[in-house]
């Protein structure tokens, strides 16, 4: 844990107040009264990375290995999913093989999320990238230690209730 003078600690929350954000760190959503399951329904669409690289998606920069999966949503917003994460959570679409480029969806499965009301940051995993959020945006859960930040936008658009 960061040695900080400001920083208070709620349910496995550590809390940095600065200026302009809060960052969070060693959240479990599980725990938080204030979290929503959810499940989202996208079609999206994928190639996969034929060298390792770097892609700044709104939320912050996302770091991908040769073979990841480079996901483009409908309305043009972009992010990378590790292959390890994406086989077992996508399914193509429209006849091509799993591993080719092209038109995938998601399978549903149910995640926790918090609306968070103001400017935030996390790391996407250990030591991972670190993504940040406006008031508004949401946290994504997918499962401990793994996280994501959603525009509030998106959020409306792609996730319902579990």
């Amino acid at each position: 844990m960061q040695n900080d003078a400001n920083a208070v600690t709620i349910r496995s929350l550590t809390i940095f107040a600065d200026r302009t954000m809060l960052h969070l760190s060693q959240l479990d959503l599980a725990t938080d009264p204030a979290a929503r399951r959810v499940v989202k329904d996208e079609a999206v669409t994928v190639e996969f990375a034929a060298a390792a690289g770097e892609l700044m998606s709104l939320e912050g920069p996302n770091r991908y290995a040769s073979g990841d999966a480079i996901v483009t949503a409908s309305s043009g917003e972009r992010w990378v999913v590790s292959r390890e994460r994406f086989d077992p959570k996508y399914v193509p679409e429209g006849g091509i093989a799993h591993g080719e480029a092209g038109i995938y969806r998601n399978r549903p499965s149910v995640v926790l999320a918090k609306q968070m009301h103001e400017p935030f940051s996390i790391a996407r995993s250990a030591a991972g990238d670190i993504l940040t959020g406006a008031a508004g945006d949401w946290v994504m859960q997918y499962a401990p230690g793994d996280f994501g930040v959603v525009k509030a936008a998106r959020f409306a658009k792609v996730y319902r209730e579990a």
